[in-house]
Formats: structure tokens, sequence, C-alpha cells
């Protein structure tokens, strides 16, 4: 019977693979420098760290992978998001007694949503992402900011810009809701369904919606910038100041308010602006939450910022742009056994060269010379380790330079010298 790999899900390896490690390292050398640690939640969690009062987000209205135990009423859900765990640990695992604050952690890992696949857009997706909790600063959200942009511009991406809003503390967003109850009231039925429902919950997740998004009601809603208070508006003007001292390009998106109801104050995307990116070009998205820590069990007043960006979707930009980040690393040497007589002494070579760092294979078909040379050639090993009749019956090897096509027989207690002196040994495995 053939399977077959569920919908809106893919396998990684082979090359594909080695683009993946490679940006896995580079998020990880930018999280020493910027000091963060890592943190690995569950995959899964009980479903309330998720589905929060009444929250508006179609990630939990409609989304979510959840089940119940069998012989139990406890529900639980595949995380579709990464936040909410972390806060949940960061609480659970009081790390908000850290005298040192604020505690900067992030995750990598899939997540999982049930939404129609598509280009860029997952069921189980994976992401990389960064929070730092346990205090408020309009530095910390610009840090946040630069962190990001600056892992997007060393992996090669060029033609991306950071669109940035504020919604502002309870006070000014409980105004702006208002104000945006007000003007849709009139327009409530002429709205998706998703938007009717919005209307009650959360009326600014209207503005991020992607069906009713030309209609003339959306054009003319009110301005959030219109509602602040004069805290919110000084904390958002730091913010811009601070992006600008440090020459990050940005754009204030007015209708930018995220897709999940948690976020106060600063929220912001990075998006591609490459043509062959289409409809989803957000390749990382965050904000400032104000009431998440607390909603969790957590000390009164203490905030946090974070941000993810989705690996595929990263994939998908640095292609968009021809962005090669990472290649199948080539062989350091290849074992070429010509005779099977020799076959576990070629073996023993095999796993010397290893010990000593060399990333190296051997032919397991017992093919000929011919077949072995082509996986050689296929390899792209530096050198091949010729081992015949007469370099087992005198515990030699035959060295062959496949660059500059010499080669040369020794005894083979001479043939790691002669590999370090030939490949370099600060080169080894590159």
């Amino acid at each position: 019977m053939a399977y077959q790999i569920p919908r809106g899900c893919q396998d990684v390896y082979g090359e594909q693979s080695y683009k993946w490690q490679q940006l896995e390292k580079t998020f990880r050398d930018f999280c020493y420098l910027y000091n963060y640690d890592e943190i690995r939640t569950p995959i899964f969690e009980h479903t309330n760290v998720f589905k929060r009062e009444n929250d508006s987000s179609d990630m939990v209205n409609k989304e979510m992978y959840t089940f119940t135990l069998a012989n139990s009423s406890t529900s639980l859900t595949l995380r579709p998001e990464g936040t909410a765990g972390v806060i949940r640990s960061f609480v659970e695992n009081k790390m908000f007694a850290n005298p040192d604050l604020p505690v900067k952690l992030y995750y990598m890992g899939p997540m999982h949503r049930h939404e129609r696949p598509q280009k860029g857009r997952l069921r189980i997706f994976n992401q990389f992402g960064v929070e730092c909790l346990g205090n408020k600063s309009p530095y910390t959200d610009v840090e946040a900011i630069v962190l990001g942009y600056s892992i997007l511009k060393t992996i090669g991406l060029n033609d991306i810009k950071v669109c940035i809003n504020t919604l502002g503390d309870d006070e000014s967003r409980a105004n702006y809701r208002q104000a945006l109850k007000e003007h849709f009231a009139p327009y409530v039925e002429d709205l998706c369904g998703d938007c009717k429902r919005r209307y009650e919950q959360n009326p600014l997740r209207i503005l991020d919606c992607k069906v009713d998004h030309d209609k003339e009601c959306m054009k003319n809603a009110p301005s959030m910038k219109d509602y602040l208070n004069d805290a919110s508006k000084e904390y958002f003007d730091t913010v811009l100041k601070l992006l600008d001292v440090l020459e990050i390009p940005y754009v204030v998106d007015d209708n930018l308010v995220r897709g999940l109801d948690y976020y106060t104050h600063t929220v912001f995307e990075i998006v591609s602006t490459s043509k062959d990116m289409g409809a989803q070009s957000t390749v990382l998205a965050g904000g400032r939450y104000d009431g998440l820590i607390p909603y969790f069990g957590g000390p009164e007043g203490m905030s946090g910022i974070g941000w993810a960006l989705g690996i595929e979707r990263i994939i998908l930009a640095l292609e968009a742009e021809g962005v090669t980040i990472a290649e199948k690393p080539a062989l350091d040497a290849y074992v070429m056994c010509l005779d099977n007589d020799a076959r576990t002494y070629a073996f023993e070579v095999l796993t010397q060269l290893r010990a000593y760092g060399y990333r190296s294979e051997m032919d397991m078909q017992q093919r000929g010379f011919k077949g072995q040379f082509k996986a050689v050639d296929r390899s792209k090993a530096k050198v091949a380790i010729i081992i015949g009749k007469n370099e087992f019956e005198s515990k030699s090897v035959t060295i062959k330079n496949i660059v500059e096509k010499t080669q040369e027989t020794m005894p083979v207690d001479s043939m790691i010298d002669a590999l370090d002196a030939l490949l370099n040994a600060d080169c080894k495995g590159e």
C-alpha cells in the first residue's frame, strides 16, 4: 500500500535540508550575539493556553487542531504559534523573578494550523521566533525590530520593507474600538461572516480583512493615530526616532493590526516586495503585548515583545530574489574499493578518515571502477582514496587529487598527514 504525506505538509530532505540548517545556524548566531537563550516548549498545550477569553483571531476560531484525550475531558491543542507557550513557561517557571530583566528567549519548531494550503502557507509550518520578557521600553521594541531586520539582510534578502504601527495602550485601544464600532455599525450586514463576528469581539480585526478590504467603509475607517493618548503617542514617537537614528527604513501603516488579539503599542511586519512572492509576502511579524504575562498569572504590569518568521516562507523569499544560501557540501574523501577481498580494510580506512574529522564516504554496492568514479564525481569529493589488491596487501592507500588530477601511493599510516597537507586541516568538511 502506498502512503502519501497529508495535505498541507511537506518533507524536507536532501539539498533543501542544507538550506534549513544554514538558516537555523544564522538564527542561533544572531541570538547568541543579542544574548537570547533557547527555549523548547511542548508541541501541544492545554487548549486554554491558546483559546483565551473572547479572542477574535482566525487562528483561535477556525484553525486550531484540538483534541480530547480518551476517557478524559482534558482538551489539548497542537501549538498554532509560539508566543503563548513561551509565556506559559515564563510564568510557570517563575522566570520573572530573574534580577536581570528582561528575559530573552528564542524558539524554533513546527506550528499547526488547519487552513487552506497555498503557496507560502502550510498546515504544518516551522517558525523561528524571539520573545523579550519582563520590561516595557521603546528601546526593547527597536532592538527586536533591528534583530529581525538584521537577520533577513544577512541571509541575503534585499527586497524587503518594515511596516510599523501602534495600537496604543488599553485606554487608546478602548477609545479606538468604540470609534470603529460606531463607524461600522451601519455596514455590519454588508460585511463578511468573519467581520460580523469581529465586530462584536474585536473591531480592530475588521481592518485586517482580506475579503472586505476594498469596500468604501474600510477606506474611510477611523485611524488609530487619532485616538492615541499622549503617553502612547510619546512611546511610538520614540520608537520611530530610534529607528531613524539606526537608519532602519520603515513605513507607518495605519491599518496594520496583526492577526492576534493580544498585541498593544508597537506592531510590525517585514514584508517581501518581490513580485514573485504573491499574496503571502509577510516574512516576519510581531509586536508588543502588555496583558499576556498577567493573564497567565505573572506579575501585573509586566510586558513583553516578540516576533516570529516562517522558515518555509523565508526560503520562498530567498528563491524569489535568486539568493542561494547553501548547497550540499562536497565530501573530503571518497574511498574506492577495487577488490572485494580488501573491503574490510577499506572500511577501516573510511572509519579512520572520519575519526580524524574528514567527511568521507565509501562505495557499499560493489560497483566497478567506472561506477565508483561516477559516484566520486557526483559527491564532488576533493580526493579519492583508492584501495585495490596491492594496497590491501601492503597496507597502503593511493590518494588521487581530483582537482589536480595527480595521485600518490603511501603507507596508510601516512594518509592523515598527507590529507592534512593536501586539503588544509582548517578546511575539512567545507
